[in-house]
């Protein structure tokens, strides 16, 4: 895509978000662009075998896997270029060795700016010792992680992770990010999502809570501007993540509990006690929350967790689904007005809008 494309794509998309929030008194959005090219720090495709030559392939939107909707290709221009520089020696190299080639039904790259990539190989048969000091070879030969997935199988021939390295505001932060686990696609919109995510906290005090925090990625930066911070996370691996990335940086006023955002809110209301919190000593009533973080999944908040945000001085929502964002914000209208809003081009030339805005409870 050229650049007058992107640019006309993302207007299109600031249109569209600035319409869905201006009845309710948002502020002019501040708007964060990407990359128009190798932005994806993540892709998956099939492949598609024709004959004895392989082939990436992805299917048009709607279609159904097959071969009217079938799209071969040899780059992907929105992937990273670590991928692309990849994607051709891998099937130079599975294409030379017929256990890895038989079978091979798709194949994932996440990568990271710090150059690793963690490569995973899907197969409809059962992976062997053969298959085994296969992979081991060609995960050398290729230099990244790899692992092997078949039906009830697992392999990981080193790691299942990669480490990326975000700048935030002149700050360094690690994450350990896990294979099958969320993380932001778009490392540079990162960036500024969390630099915004910072600008909003600035001037706060008391302490931070934030929902849904998956491996840590916005508590880490956050954290900073508070007395102290609790981040909550449902899956075990996203929190072991957020643990190694909260030690690895030093980040020493954080603790994560394994709790779902409905859990708690019925924790913070009393209406229930959960042992998750006892274990890792964390007493509720330790805390002076003043500040609200959420990154909620498209579905946007539930009715508890609406309730609880009405609670709280500040609220820093980043949302993936503008119309459940826009739900949310006139249940909270009552309670906060919207003193900044953003948004972040995170998927490019696709009609998905990442947004953020700062609630300010109104005075009584």
């Amino acid at each position: 895509m050229s650049a007058p494309d992107y640019a006309a794509q993302l207007a299109e998309k600031t249109a569209r978000l600035t319409a869905l929030l201006s009845s309710l008194g948002a502020p002019p959005l501040e708007v964060f662009a990407s990359p128009a090219a190798h932005y994806r720090m993540r892709a998956e495709f099939r492949i598609w075998h024709e004959g004895e030559k392989l082939h990436y392939a992805m299917f048009r939107p709607g279609g159904k896997g097959g071969r009217e909707s079938l799209l071969l290709i040899e780059q992907f221009e929105a992937a990273s270029l670590a991928i692309n520089a990849l994607m051709p020696r891998l099937l130079a190299a599975v294409s030379a060795v017929p256990v890895l080639k038989n079978r091979l039904y798709q194949c994932e790259f996440l990568s990271a700016s710090t150059g690793e990539v963690l490569l995973t190989l899907i197969y409809h048969k059962k992976l062997d010792d053969e298959w085994r000091r296969a992979a081991e070879d060609l995960q050398r030969e290729l230099g990244v992680f790899l692992i092997g997935r078949s039906r009830g199988q697992k392999i990981v021939l080193s790691q299942d992770f990669v480490t990326e390295k975000l700048d935030v505001m002149g700050s360094e932060f690690r994450y350990r990010q896990y294979e099958g686990t969320f993380t932001q696609p778009n490392a540079r919109v990162c960036e500024k999502m969390l630099a915004w995510a910072c600008s909003q906290a600035q001037g706060a005090d008391g302490d931070l809570l934030e929902l849904y925090c998956g491996n840590g990625n916005f508590t880490l930066p956050l954290a900073r501007y508070f007395r102290r911070a609790l981040a909550t996370e449902l899956s075990k691996t996203s929190v072991a993540a957020a643990q190694w990335n909260i030690e690895a940086n030093g980040a020493d006023n954080i603790a994560v509990a394994r709790l779902s955002a409905e859990e708690f809110a019925e924790a913070f209301a009393g209406s229930r006690r959960f042992r998750r919190l006892a274990e890792k000593g964390i007493d509720l009533a330790d805390y002076r929350f003043s500040t609200l973080f959420v990154d909620p999944p498209r579905a946007g908040l539930d009715e508890a967790t609406l309730a609880l945000a009405a609670q709280f001085e500040r609220v820093i929502y980043v949302s993936c689904n503008p119309e459940t964002l826009r739900a949310n914000l006139e249940r909270l209208s009552a309670s906060h007005s919207i003193a900044a809003a953003a948004l972040f081009d995170q998927f490019p030339f696709t009609p998905h809008i990442e947004s953020g805005v700062l609630l300010v409870k109104k005075a009584a």
